[in-house]
């Protein structure tokens, strides 16, 4: 066993004087290209919907269907990140008692467009029209042309009337909701607040 010592003594000295040798530094720096945003790629829908109502008007009840659907000819729309959808076409039908048709017309974003400021026309969407009241002989319906983006708030009131005859008039909506349930327009909320 002596005669292994000295060996052993050389052979761990000759280990520990090349482990413990510094390593060779690099002067380059490796990092990680940064990924670029991801937009989708596919146009998305904003959501189908139908949605039925019955209301008394003109002395009789009618069911009225309103349904949204994308429409994949109509231009597509881009929002402020750049993620692009497909435009709606909604359809109003209004069905008598006895279920024949009294009303049926699909509305797109075209048929708002006077009505809407330029930036409205090329940035967004139909987004929805909605039964709002039976008032007199005409139906009134709310309607929006807006930001295609859920999360979005941006999009300019219309109204909708169908006439007793089938006449349909669009206006932009001047009536703000109150929140008490009433409704006034714009120049009477800027006077009681002292605009």
């Amino acid at each position: 066993m002596q005669r292994f010592l000295p060996f052993i003594v050389i052979s761990m000295l000759v280990g520990g004087l090349t482990g413990c040798k510094e390593a060779k530094k690099s002067q380059d720096i490796i990092t990680h290209k940064p990924k670029a945003q991801v937009i989708n790629k596919k146009p998305q829908k904003i959501g189908d919907y139908l949605q039925t109502r019955n209301v008394e008007w003109i002395g009789a009840t009618y069911k009225v269907v309103v349904s949204r659907q994308a429409d994949e000819t109509l231009k597509l729309v881009v929002d402020d990140s750049g993620n692009r959808y497909y435009d709606n076409k909604i359809t109003v039908k209004i069905l008598r008692k006895d279920g024949s048709e009294f009303f049926n017309r699909t509305f797109t974003k075209s048929d708002f467009e006077s009505y809407v400021d330029d930036i409205y026309k090329k940035n967004s969407a139909l987004l929805g029209v909605v039964l709002d009241a039976a008032q007199g002989d005409r139906l009134r319906f709310a309607a929006s042309v807006g930001s295609p983006d859920k999360m979005s708030d941006e999009y300019v009131p219309l109204v909708l009337m169908i006439s007793r005859t089938g006449a349909v008039s669009i206006s932009k909506d001047t009536q703000l909701d109150t929140g008490d349930g009433t409704q006034k327009t714009e120049d009477e909320l800027s006077e009681e607040e002292g605009i």
